[in-house]
């Protein structure tokens, strides 16, 4: 007997049988004894409930594939054919022709015999995960598990619900192994996750013949300590974690590294130990997760466990399984075996550690479970068939019942019943059955005891979205965790407010962290980018929600626009004083100096034009984005036409007073006149055609301000508003220099120094308008034409008029027509 021939890759069938009989002396694994006890225990229970098969008995056959697909192909043949030597296609015993075929624990060996019993319409059922990919649905096979996508899926699931993305993977080193590492490769980066690493088990070939093994261990146990990954998914098939377990067995525990990692097994994981490393270190895989094909306690099989007789001569397989597990020897066993206990029959299975056997039905003995009573129940349902069909050609009832292996197929596709445990079985379309898969939490011990507790399930049959659920709370970690869920990412999250940055040369899992720009937001962990807020709102602080912007125009509420109202209105009472007190005093010589109407039309131009100031303030409303550029155009229009006219007036009468002047006839209040209406109504003609041909109208500026909402007046026509502000800055520019020019005239009231000083003021604030208008935003930019508005205005106000005022008012004895005859001579 050699130890590669350990094998849980047992198939069994079922056959037309007086009595039930073991046969074939196959060396199994003791933890896998479980699979041949559970059959027998179904076999039992099937046979003594006369609901389900009445007048018939069920047998089996035991067949040991010893994962070699030679083996596999002869044992199956063997099954069919029961010759010593195999003659195909020839029977003699048809006493024991098989009506279905349970098995094998592995995905090959059942692909192996499905290639044989699909030829003779033999049904298979199997409990073994498989590749839908590689099922050829011609054969005849019909699955209580379902298959490995499901499984990868269920991984995702886990992997996404604790944010892992960041794991290594451990497969065998042969084809499957490969298989699983691409399609898990595949499947993990389409939902974001990255393998760190990838690791080959040898194979099981190699295990025997290669001294080199020990170093291969070593070195995968010492990358697995060195990384920083967390979580490892294996690909825990039987052969695999076989392998795993011999490899780690081999090593010494005080030259290798504890493993203090996170294992996530497929299934079907088990801790399956034998005598050549019965003292392996099971505490490498505390707190290991793993996937089980869902499973519920059998009532009765325990009892049935504890029945067990080690001296039965029925049970072939008994004897072996008592000796290894409790490394015992019967007296009347071969004498080359050597032991120092002998065993007394008494030995309590319940006190074997798990490793070895569990009291409690696994998830593949509970699969075998539901495959027998599958086949048991599809045979009741032929048997009715067949009863109600000789009922109605009134045939004897009491005909035998020897069912065919191809006319099975149709009741077991339809098969559908509750077991013991409660639970439902039945194939679906693919002839899989729908029982998901429990998520288990292995907790073990240093006496090479292990509990496993179920927390949480993917259930196919859960609505939509609640097919994956865990229960945090009740998983026990690695100690290594302190009961924290353990992190398996390769760079710390990037919390909200940021967003993620590709690191080049590095797998997508491994990323930077950039703070989101203005305007933008991320409001969970680890975005791919980060969002722009709605128009309306803005970023806060930590760029990780948005606020409402608040909203930006001048109002009469806050300090600005009341501080600039109160000027505004200042002004113009100061203004409307002014006018009163030259009224009043018109037939002085000084206000009837360089044209008295002029200096109305000039007074009343500058109380409108601070008046007009109060249209920029306030909520931007139609009305007031019609009026307020135009009549700002116009009136500042007559106001500086006005002092050009007066600038004139004092140029031309002075020209007029030499003798021989041909000025004489331009002289006089219809040439100012003119003047001033002339401009005013260019002006006029200018305003009328931006209305008329792009209109200033209520606008909102989302975009200017970070945080706010302008509300303004879009002048329509940005062309026509810079026109209107050179035609008065052309005006302004005559005014100047023709005031500049009179300056030096000799005149007692000689008003063109003012004027100069006052179109100098005047100039200078419109030049400094324009870039401080362009660089501002908002409220700020209304403000700044606002305060030009009034300044320039104050400017010609003071300028002009002050200096009159204050001899009027203050040195009235000036403003006498002899004082004026006397200065000038």
């Amino acid at each position: 007997m050699t130890s590669q021939y350990f094998s849980m890759s047992e198939h069994v069938s079922f056959e037309e049988h007086p009595k039930t009989k073991i046969v074939d002396e196959p060396i199994a694994m003791t933890k896998n004894y479980q699979h041949v006890l559970s059959l027998a225990f179904a076999v039992k229970e099937i046979n003594e409930n006369p609901k389900i098969v009445p007048n018939l008995t069920l047998g089996f056959r035991i067949y040991d594939s010893h994962f070699d697909a030679r083996i596999t192909y002869q044992n199956t043949l063997n099954l069919l054919f029961h010759q010593n030597r195999t003659i195909p296609n020839y029977e003699c015993d048809t006493k024991r022709n098989p009506v279905a075929v349970i098995g094998g624990l592995g995905s090959e060996t059942s692909g192996h015999m499905a290639s044989i019993l699909g030829m003779y319409k033999i049904p298979q059922v199997t409990y073994c995960l498989y590749d839908p990919a590689a099922h050829d649905k011609t054969q005849q096979l019909y699955r209580v598990v379902l298959n490995e996508l499901y499984l990868y899926r269920s991984i995702i699931q886990l992997l996404q619900h604790f944010h892992w993305n960041w794991v290594g993977i451990i497969a065998k080193n042969d084809d499957k192994g490969e298989k699983f590492v691409q399609t898990m490769e595949h499947m993990l980066s389409q939902n974001g996750i990255c393998a760190a690493f990838i690791d080959r088990i040898p194979s099981q070939s190699s295990i025997w013949g290669t001294l080199d093994l020990l170093d291969i261990f070593q070195n995968m146990t010492f990358a697995q300590n060195k990384t920083g990954v967390n979580v490892f998914i294996v690909s825990a098939d039987s052969h695999s974690m076989l392998c795993l377990q011999v490899g780690l067995s081999m090593i010494e525990p005080d030259a290798m590294a504890p493993i203090q990692k996170v294992w996530v097994m497929t299934a079907h994981w088990e801790f399956s130990s034998e005598t050549f490393h019965r003292h392996i270190d099971i505490q490498i895989f505390y707190g290991a997760l793993s996937f089980a094909v869902h499973s519920n306690e059998v009532h009765g099989f325990q009892h049935f466990l504890q029945s067990l007789d080690p001296r039965s001569r029925e049970d072939g397989f008994i004897k072996i399984f008592w000796e290894q597990s409790f490394n015992c020897l019967f007296p009347d066993t071969d004498v080359g075996k050597e032991s120092t206990n002998t065993c007394t029959g008494e030995e309590k299975l319940e006190s074997l550690p798990g490793p070895f056997f569990e009291m409690h039905m696994t998830s593949q003995s509970y699969s075998i479970y539901n495959a027998a009573y599958a086949v048991a129940y599809a045979l009741h349902a032929m048997h009715l068939s067949r009863s109600k069909h000789r009922a109605m050609e009134g045939r004897d009832n009491l005909e035998s019942f020897k069912p065919e292996q191809f006319q099975l197929h149709p009741f077991l596709r339809r098969i559908s019943f509750n077991n013991s445990a409660g639970d439902k079985v039945s194939f679906n379309e693919n002839g899989e059955v729908e029982a998901g898969f429990d998520i288990v939490n292995w907790i073990t011990f240093p006496n090479q005891s292990f509990l496993r507790v179920k927390v949480g399930r993917m259930d196919p049959k859960a609505p939509e979205g609640r097919e994956f659920s865990i229960n945090e709370t009740i998983i026990t970690w690695h100690s290594r965790f302190n009961q924290v869920v353990p992190r398996a990412v390769c760079n710390d999250n990037c919390h909200p407010g940021y967003s993620k940055e590709r690191k080049e040369g590095k797998p997508f899992c491994c990323y930077g962290c950039t703070k989101c720009s203005k305007g933008k937001f991320s409001n969970y962990k680890d975005m791919n980018a980060c969002f722009q807020c709605p128009d309306a709102q803005f970023s806060n602080k930590e760029q990780n929600g948005c606020l409402p912007k608040r909203l930006n125009f001048l109002s009469f509420d806050g300090p600005l626009g009341v501080s600039l109202a109160l000027l505004a209105l200042f002004l113009s009472l100061t203004t409307a004083v002014i006018l009163g007190i030259f009224i009043k005093h018109r037939n002085t010589p000084i206000v009837k100096a360089n044209n008295r109407n002029l200096s109305y039309f000039l007074l009343l131009a500058l109380l409108l034009c601070f008046l007009c100031s109060l249209l920029f303030i306030g909520r931007p409303q139609p009305l007031t984005c019609f009026l307020r550029q135009t009549a700002f155009g116009i009136v500042f229009s007559v106001a500086v036409s006005s002092v050009l006219a007066k600038t004139i007036t004092v140029v031309l009468a002075f020209i007029a007073t030499k003798p021989g002047s041909k000025m004489r006839k331009w002289v006089g209040t219809r040439f100012a006149n003119s003047v001033v209406l002339c401009c005013s109504f260019t002006q006029a003609g200018i305003c009328m055609a931006w209305l008329w041909t792009a209109p200033p109208f209520p606008d909102v500026d989302m975009h200017s301000l970070a945080e706010e909402i302008i509300l303004e007046c879009n002048e329509g026509s940005t062309q026509m508003f810079y026109c209107v502000l050179g035609y008065m800055g052309f005006l302004a520019l005559a005014s100047f220099i023709m005031a500049f020019l009179g300056r030096k005239l000799p005149d007692t009231f000689n008003e063109a120094k003012f004027i100069t000083f006052s179109m100098l003021v005047f100039c200078s604030v419109w030049v400094s308008f324009v870039p401080t208008y362009l660089s501002t935003k908002g409220k700020y930019m209304v403000a700044v034409e606002i305060f030009s508005i009034l300044a320039s205005s104050a400017g010609l106000l003071g300028c002009i008029f002050c200096p009159k005022c204050y001899i009027i008012i203050l040195r009235p004895e000036l403003n006498k027509k002899d004082q004026l005859i006397r200065r000038n001579y």
